[in-house]
């Protein structure tokens, strides 16, 4: 068992998602010492078709020195159970105990489409899945500050599984109304650390034209229509990216703006927020200035 109350602390409200896999490694360095500068409590980095996490982030934890390094998400069907319960075990000693992660089902496309793997029934095999990493045998030392385990989970019973076999959810491409439910599903007792895409304009049309480019391919990935559908948005939103829509899952506006959305989603009852900051008609380049301007602390004297 984690000890929660100092995890809270230990990754603060506010942290960073960005994918660093088209950045050269010295570059991705400079970012994640940047954003430990900055004060931001972590930075979340997803696993697609670029580096190895894992190795990336033992690469990263050398290079700084409180920011918590996690993964958002680690696709667990790529690795074996025992061998993920062996990279997180590993990167939370040799790290120090700044390592969490987040493991996840991640979809179908993915899996099938492009791993060429079998792709079955995401809560039954997830289950197993978090079953399998905790009796996974293991005959290294125990990293004193152990790496929780946060599933990206989406709809009430894939919460619901996390609420009870690990330490809390990682929800991606979500609102406050769906942060109050998952809190409500998880009770008091564990983490809850949401991803909030961030455009810092308030030019209304290049928001929405660079949120519209984010969503992309992901309006017709199953697990997130259902999301949104239970949310409330209806399919010829979802479908045409209305307006309603965009807005509800971006938070666009002034540096002001963008804080009441996080606000929001901290009264909601998330623990950490990490924010993805888009840079506008950019959306997979990490946006500095929005970097900068949504900084818990104030960048130090020169």
């Amino acid at each position: 068992m984690i000890d929660v109350g100092a995890w809270r602390r230990r990754l603060g409200p506010l942290g960073v998602w960005t994918s660093t896999d088209r950045l050269p490694v010295a570059e991705a360095r400079a970012l994640v010492a940047e954003v430990e500068g900055l004060g931001f409590g972590a930075v979340w980095l997803p696993e697609t078709t670029g580096r190895d996490p894992f190795a990336h982030i033992a690469h990263l934890a050398d290079h700084t020195t409180d920011l918590v390094l996690a993964t958002g998400i680690a696709n667990i069907h790529h690795r074996h159970p025992g061998a993920m319960r062996q990279a997180a075990d590993t990167l939370a000693e040799q790290s120090g105990g700044r390592f969490v992660l987040g493991l996840g089902v991640s979809h179908a496309a993915m899996v099938e489409g492009v791993r060429g793997l079998s792709y079955g029934s995401p809560l039954a095999t997830m289950r197993a899945y978090l079953d399998g990493i905790e009796e996974a045998p293991r005959t290294a030392p125990a990293p004193a500050v152990a790496a929780p385990r946060l599933v990206g989970a989406l709809g009430p019973k894939m919460i619901a599984l996390a609420g009870e076999r690990a330490d809390g959810v990682h929800p991606y491409w979500t609102t406050p109304e769906h942060t109050a439910r998952a809190r409500a599903i998880l009770g008091p007792d564990k983490l809850l650390c949401v991803e909030q895409k961030v455009v810092l304009t308030t030019d209304a049309v290049a928001a929405r034209a660079t949120a519209r480019k984010a969503l992309g391919h992901y309006v017709r990935l199953p697990s997130y229509r259902s999301s949104w559908l239970r949310l409330g948005f209806d399919e010829g939103e979802v479908d045409g990216l209305a307006d309603p829509f965009v807005d509800g899952l971006v938070a666009w506006g002034d540096a002001d703006a963008v804080r009441a959305r996080i606000d929001a989603h901290l009264e909601a009852g998330a623990d950490h927020v990490c924010i993805q900051p888009m840079t506008p008609d950019h959306p997979l380049r990490l946006d500095g200035d929005a970097l900068r301007a949504l900084a818990p602390a104030p960048l130090p004297a020169r």
